[in-house]
């Protein structure tokens, strides 16, 4: 019997039709990629288009497609030249039988497989297909780093050099991430050669590996030396970048280069380039010799050189030399390390100013800061979106996302207010409404927004609304003529507007009110063929098949705007939380971004964040109704921004061309804010001694949170600083000494122009102790009547919840306590704002409103003057005691406005009684 082996011109029965499924299958795969690839491209060129950003879309479409191609094109060559010359060099090798039929005769054993496969693989197909399908996944991989390369050719100077290698910082912001990619795409092409010529020789022989038998032919060995003569250089080039790679070391002690890096670390990479570069040309040199132990002894001379020198020698150095004498060797480094790193988050802007933290609060020193009093926040979040959950979403359907904090001139005066947008989630439609239409067609926005003073509040313990209801009704509030909300932080699907029916705009008793679009969001969609574009695109046939849809109708896409931001500007970080602000009628968010960098040398990074330099840049409005954005950059001298600017010049617009009631609602953002605070703990420390012994670390106060204890967070708060004339809008945060409980600063951001962005710090005298939040509220626990209020409370069927922060207040050079307090039925979802907690030096009250826990903490204990109550206690007749009863009037008048909460009415009050009592004075001494 004959077994045949198939040969080059024989056939085997069904291969035709294996071989045409495989390849059916193959074109199918890649059309549906391309089809894909082609959707998003084309969907995505639309959307730029309907925004006005058609130029940012190109611009990132060419930097994508040029890093992709030419890392595609580069590998590919490299892998191919390197596969075709191996194919090449073993053909020429003499092989084993290479017969394409066998016949059993004897105890002869029949060819191994790769016999069989050497002389009939389509090697030129195989070889263009590995090279283009390793470099394909290599370009894709690369196509991310389209940035990178974009900030390295269009870089800005910093302006600054760092101290070691002299070099402006902005090589290691731009060239140094770009050079450091490109050296490792040259490791991994270096590699995936080798191996792909490896693979080809062993196949063919020249490569034998197993257990009994392991040989390489002088041809692969040749090819091999060359290549990895190659990886040796490219690795050379690469202790060259970890020379400016010491900058980002971290030993515990400093934060960059440290004096064992730069005794030790540094000569030795220097010893480790030269001992590379040798390796290299000995390893091309075996090209001629074509010897296993040159390649093995470079390898094995490198490997060791880089254990020694950049391994064991620095630790052993640093434990025998520098550990001894640490703070002495470390203090230039130490020093580096805090100043660089204040340069990289502004810490070194910030101003430090001393406090007093005296005890001198009086009644009149409230009068003058009475815009801090009337602006003392007393709604927290939690419990205000409870109730506005309760009161002002109206339908199932509609959504307040979260609480923002902001402040507006109202009724002439200088308000801090909390405001939500009222969004419309339609999933929470009833199950049986979830239809297409309803999700896509008719429930398309939401509608209007709610707003209230922080600080007031109706005689139920409920929030007074500026703002409420739908349609909104402004009740002393900014007014809204376009309430309609498309573009929000609930919006997460795509909807149709300009349909063949009106849209669902808000409940009104048993009916509803529909509306129709008539603003310029959305991509227009009435022709077929986008039609077919948008459902593919979506995998929604209710595109095509849909009646509502018209030639005029627009889909509105990327609702969500923090997607929306990102999708234009990806290059960008974006504070977590966007805010809501009514301008002239209508609604906008604005969003906080951030320029960053991981590669600001010898700066400290930032906890749980991925970069060591951060400046909030950009400030982006979206309009809340036709999904408009702008980009509006805050700091020109910022390099990474102007950098940005260079790429994209049409991107940002001046700060001054933001339209002038927008600008005075941008506020300092609290995630720069925590950054910053978090480093200024250790790094407002510059003394190298004292930042070595960590002598005076800072940390966030600790308060009661949950079962346990909780890190206070920043508040914004209307303030007037000392010695400033007015109040502004501030962004705090008290700090305590570590493992301490007692306040020893407080630091605050400026969110009002002229001074927007500046930060400042108060710091306390350490020779005088002031109370921190934690130790307020263990007094505020050791309160008997406080504490049996709220234990009587907690038995009666309520719940007593407290404010989310115990609210420190700078007035003038004193520190006043506020915390709201709050009740909630255990069955019910409506907290109430039913007591203020105050405190003040050694004193804690606790009254139904704000203005009667000031009379309590001032007035009471005989801060107020003393005025008889009745005018048979006074020995006076005539003129005196017509002024004396006239004093006790306005002093009784004073003490009502005052427990109404009417600052401006208690003031005038107060400074009348003041004018007669001082008239009292003069006729008693005869002045």
């Amino acid at each position: 019997m004959t077994i045949g082996i198939a040969g080059p011109g024989r056939k085997v029965p069904g291969q035709n039709a294996v071989v045409g499924f495989a390849i059916a299958t193959v074109v199918v795969v890649i059309c549906l990629i391309l089809l894909k690839l082609a959707s998003d491209f084309l969907v995505d060129w639309l959307w730029f288009s309907s925004i006005g950003y058609l130029q940012i879309f190109l611009t990132t479409i060419v930097a994508k497609a040029a890093v992709f191609f030419a890392v595609l094109m580069a590998t590919a060559v490299i892998l191919w030249l390197n596969a075709l010359l191996a194919v090449h060099f073993a053909r020429r090798q003499p092989t084993q039988a290479a017969a394409f039929a066998w016949k059993p005769t004897g105890n002869t054993p029949p060819p191994d497989l790769f016999t069989l496969m050497r002389g009939r693989l389509p090697w030129p197909r195989i070889i263009a297909g590995g090279a283009g399908l390793l470099a394909l996944l290599a370009a894709a991989a690369e196509a991310g780093n389209w940035g990178t390369f974009l900030r390295f050719l269009y870089q800005v100077p910093y302006g600054a050099d760092d101290p070691l290698y002299n070099k402006d910082i902005g090589f290691y912001l731009f060239s140094l991430p770009a050079y450091i990619l490109i050296k490792n795409w040259m490791l991994l092409t270096l590699v995936l050669s080798a191996l792909f010529a490896g693979t080809i020789y062993w196949v063919h022989g020249d490569i034998e590996y197993d257990v009994h038998h392991r040989s390489m032919s002088p041809t692969a060995i040749a090819h091999g030396s060359a290549l990895f003569g190659l990886l040796l250089a490219v690795k050379a080039w690469s202790y060259g970048l970890d020379r400016y790679l010491l900058l980002y070391g971290d030993n515990g002690v400093v934060v960059g280069a440290s004096y064992t890096d730069i005794h030790v670390g540094l000569p030795a990479l220097w010893l480790l380039i030269g001992l590379s570069i040798i390796a290299a040309f000995a390893v091309w040199a075996n090209l001629r010799l074509r010897t296993y132990w040159i390649p093995a002894a470079a390898f094995i001379l490198v490997a060791i050189g880089s254990f020694v020198l950049s391994g064991a020698a620095p630790v052993l150095f640093r434990h025998f030399f520098v550990k001894p004498s640490e703070l002495e060797l470390e203090k230039p480094y130490i020093e580096r390390n805090i100043a660089l790193t204040r340069q990289a988050y502004n810490l070194d802007q910030i101003a430090a100013r001393p406090f007093a933290a005296e005890q001198k609060l009086t009644f009149n020193t409230l009068e003058a800061n009475k815009a801090t009093i009337e602006n003392i926040r007393l709604w927290d979040w939690l419990p205000l979106s409870d109730t506005y959950a309760q009161l002002q979403e109206i339908r199932t359907y509609y959504k307040f996302h979260d609480l923002d904090v902001d402040r507006y001139w109202l009724d002439g005066s200088y308000q801090s207010v909390m405001l939500s947008a009222r969004e419309l989630r339609p999933a929470l439609l009833p199950s049986n409404a979830q239809t297409w239409v309803n999700r896509h067609v008719l429930f398309t926005h939401g509608n209007g927004a709610v707003m209230s003073p922080v600080t007031r509040k109706s005689t139920e313990g409920l929030p007074f609304f500026y703002l409420r209801d739908i349609p909104p009704v402004a009740d002393g509030g900014p007014k809204i003529h376009e309430p309609r909300i498309y573009y929000g932080e609930e919006s997460d699907s795509y909807v149709i507007v300009k349909g063949s029916t009106p849209e669902f705009d808000y409940p009104k008793g048993k009916d509803n009110v529909y509306a129709a679009y008539d603003g310029t969001g959305g991509v227009p969609i009435g022709a077929m063929v986008r039609r077919m574009l948008f459902a593919y695109y979506f995998n929604d046939p209710n595109l095509l098949l849909s009646n509502y849809i018209t030639t005029d109708s627009r889909i509105m896409i990327r609702r969500n705007i923090q997607e929306r931001v990102r999708t234009i500007a990806p290059f960008l970080e974006l504070d977590h939380d966007p805010y809501l602000v009514i301008s002239n009628g209508r609604m906008f968010w604005m969003q906080d971004a951030y320029t960053t960098s991981s590669y600001f040398p010898s700066a400290q990074p930032a906890q749980d964040f991925d970069l060591n330099y951060i400046r909030n840049s950009v400030k982006v409005i979206i309009d809340a109704y036709d999904g408009i954005v702008d980009f509006y950059l805050m700091d020109p001298g910022d390099p990474i921004a102007a950098t940005y600017q260079r790429i994209f010049p049409s991107l940002f617009k001046p700060f001054t061309a933001m339209p002038q009631d927008l600008q005075k609602h941008i506020r300092y953002p609290e995630d720069l804010f925590l950054v910053q605070a978090r480093l200024y703990q250790t790094y407002h420390m510059e003394a190298a001694d004292v930042f070595y012994n960590r002598e005076d670390l800072w940390q966030f106060p600790r308060q009661p949170g949950g079962d346990g204890t909780s890190v206070m967070t920043p508040y914004y708060i209307i303030m007037r600083l000392p010695g400033e004339p007015q109040a502004e809008f501030f962004l705090m945060l008290p700090m305590v000494p570590s493992r301490r409980d007692n306040m020893i600063a407080w630091l605050a951001a400026r969110c009002d122009a002229p001074d927007y962005g500046k930060l400042i710090v108060y710091e306390f005298p350490k020779d005088k102790l002031v109370y921190g939040p934690f130790q307020i509220e263990a007094r505020i626990n050791q309160n008997t009547e406080i504490s049996q209020q709220l234990t009587l409370w907690n038995q009666m069927g309520s719940r007593v919840i407290r404010g989310a922060n115990l609210l420190v207040i700078p007035i003038e050079n004193s520190i006043l306590y506020v915390s709201p307090l709050y009740l909630r039925a255990q069955q019910g979802h409506l907290p109430e704002l039913k007591r203020v907690i105050a405190a003040y030096g050694e004193h804690v009250v606790m009254k139904e409103t704000l203005a009667e826990a000031l009379s309590a903490l001032f007035i009471e204990p005989g801060a107020a003057p003393a005025v008889p109550s009745t005018t048979e206690e006074m020995p006076l007749t005539g003129p005196a005691a017509s002024r004396a009863r006239e004093a006790l009037d306005r002093y009784n008048q004073a003490v009502e406005r005052l427990k109404s909460g009417d600052w401006k009415g208690f003031g005038t009050q107060f400074d009348a009684m003041r004018e007669l009592l001082e008239k009292m004075n003069q006729h008693s001494t005869g002045h």
